[in-house]
């Protein structure tokens, strides 16, 4: 029995119900209180018993989640396309517990995601990863050694299906790594288009070539493979200017759909100084209906068709994700922003009950980002 069962439905079981517990001896009151609890039960059997297995479900993750932060988060990653949040959503909780982000490598990385030793003081990791303005905050406060990070799998390079990356892993395992970027094209025979999204993802670093650079030789190196001669013009570059963050996140969730740069964090000190709170000091704050405003890009909106019209959004920054609700005059007087923009500021009044921190929205302004990001995920 399942919640699409009737009343109705139910009802014309009764007789079969009762003819067969009749069979098995049970009559009267007790074949009467039987029937009442199958009733029940179709009434309520399904929710009840999905809210014990997601009971479940919740407590394993977390577990899972708090000690081994590193293997969830790669299992969520490999397990995509999947459920509610998107890859880079994910990777931006990763590392607000403490998970190292490695760039795809061609000579580290495997189809999917890995886990590998990592040691290094925190100073260190902030500065591999040109993450500067995330210190100060969770698990990156603790001074410790890591003992591993994930690198990611070049299933999440852009232009590289199944078939490239078999040959990129085979080129590898019987030839060991790759030297140069013309002998990665040569042994592998990748177009232009798979060995533009690496070298723009960063995966090219490790054979002495920037991403501009990379990007600058995929033409030329794209003319090579195992059965041509390695002769090849064009694919050394001029001197380029390397990128800087805004241009590596640009590159990275074009190539990837994941970076370590958030949007947010590079218009932080503005956000500052209008008066906007982070997310991650929004949740912090356990006060009830105090008015505020935080900043950040949309992520989802949702309306529950049992909601009687209430939308739910999340927004999220460099330090987390909020939720956020959104009453139907609000909505109507807010629609061209709440509905279309991706880069806002909300402010409204906190809702803070039983250790659930909410915002109820009151006023939406757009706050255009430093660099073209995903589009919102949106659950009507």
């Amino acid at each position: 029995m399942t919640h699409k069962r009737s009343d109705e439905a139910m009802e014309q079981l009764r007789d079969e119900v009762y003819e067969g517990m009749a069979g098995n001896g049970v009559t009267g009151a007790s074949a009467d209180e039987i029937w009442e609890k199958l009733q029940g039960f179709a009434a309520f059997g399904f929710p009840e018993s999905h809210s014990v297995s997601f009971a479940y479900i919740v407590y394993a993750a977390s577990w899972l989640k708090y000690h081994w932060p590193t293997e969830f988060f790669m299992g969520l990653l490999n397990a995509q396309p999947m459920g509610f949040y998107s890859p880079n959503s994910l990777m931006q909780d990763a590392m607000h517990h403490g998970v190292v982000m490695l760039a795809p490598d061609v000579n580290e990385s495997w189809f999917d995601c890995t886990v590998e030793p990592f040691h290094a003081e925190m100073d260190d990791v902030a500065s591999y990863l040109g993450m500067s303005w995330r210190r100060g905050r969770g698990a990156l406060d603790d001074p410790v050694r890591l003992a591993s990070a994930m690198r990611i799998g070049l299933r999440y390079v852009k232009n590289l299906g199944d078939a490239e990356i078999t040959r990129v892993e085979a080129a590898r395992i019987i030839g060991g790594p790759f030297v140069s970027p013309e002998d990665l094209a040569q042994r592998t025979g990748l177009n232009e288009s798979a060995l533009e999204a690496l070298a723009a993802s960063g995966a090219m670093a490790p054979l002495g070539v920037g991403r501009r650079e990379g990007i600058w030789a995929a033409g030329a190196l794209g003319r090579l493979g195992p059965d041509k001669l390695a002769l090849v013009e064009g694919a050394e570059a001029p001197p380029l200017k390397p990128m800087n963050p805004v241009e590596e996140m640009q590159a990275d969730l074009w190539s990837t759909g994941i970076s370590a740069y958030h949007p947010v964090a590079f218009i932080r000190d503005r956000l500052t100084n209008i008066g906007c709170l982070t997310v991650s000091s929004t949740l912090n704050q356990r006060r009830n209906q105090e008015m505020i405003k935080v900043g950040g890009m949309i992520t989802h909106r949702q309306r529950p068709s049992t909601a009687a019209g209430v939308r739910f959004i999340n927004l999220e920054d460099e330090t987390g994700l909020l939720n956020v609700v959104v009453l139907p005059p609000v909505w109507d007087a807010n629609f061209e922003v709440a509905r279309k923009a991706i880069g806002v500021v909300i402010e409204g009044r906190l809702e803070y009950r039983d250790g659930v921190t909410n915002l109820v929205a009151q006023h939406f302004t757009e706050w255009p980002l430093e660099a073209p990001v995903t589009k919102s995920r949106d659950f009507r």
